[in-house]
C-alpha cells in the first residue's frame, strides 16, 4: 500500500514559518491530489491545501500565509507555512487521493500519514 510520512514539525514563535514535508511511498503521478490536513482539540480536521497536477487550491482562511508544491521526481510534497498564529497549532496531516478526482474532500483522500505536530506560542 502506499505510504506517507510527514516531518518538520515543531514549536515556533506567532509570526515564524515552518516547511513541512510529505514523502510518499509510490511517485507522485500515480495519484490525482495530495492534500494537507489539520487537526486541533475542539477542531476536528479540516483541509490546509490541495495540490494535483491540475491545479492548487487553499482555504481562504489560509491563502497568503501557507502555500504547497510538489516535487515529482523526489516523491515530496512540501507545505511552507509563513505567519504562523497560535490558531494554527495543530497536527498536521498528509494524505493522498488515488482515485478519480482532483480535489480533496477529506472521504475521498485514500491514504494518510501519521501526522507532525506543529505549536505556535510565544
Amino acid at each position: 500500500q502506499l505510504r506517507l510520512e510527514e516531518s518538520g514539525g515543531g514549536s515556533v514563535q506567532p509570526g515564524g514559518s515552518l516547511r513541512l514535508f510529505c514523502t510518499t511511498s509510490q511517485v507522485i503521478l500515480d495519484y490525482f491530489a495530495v492534500g494537507w490536513f489539520r487537526e486541533a482539540p475542539g477542531r476536528g480536521r479540516e483541509l490546509v491545501s490541495c495540490i494535483s497536477d491540475v491545479n492548487t487550491y487553499y482555504p481562504d482562511s489560509n491563502l497568503g500565509r501557507f502555500s504547497t508544491s510538489m516535487e515529482k521526481a523526489w516523491n515530496v510534497v512540501y507545505l511552507q507555512m509563513n505567519d504562523l498564529k497560535p490558531d494554527d497549532t495543530a497536527t498536521y496531516y498528509c494524505a493522498a487521493r488515488a482515485g478519480s478526482g482532483n480535489i480533496c474532500n477529506e472521504p475521498y483522500m485514500d491514504y494518510w500519514g501519521k501526522g507532525t505536530l506543529v505549536t505556535v506560542s510565544s
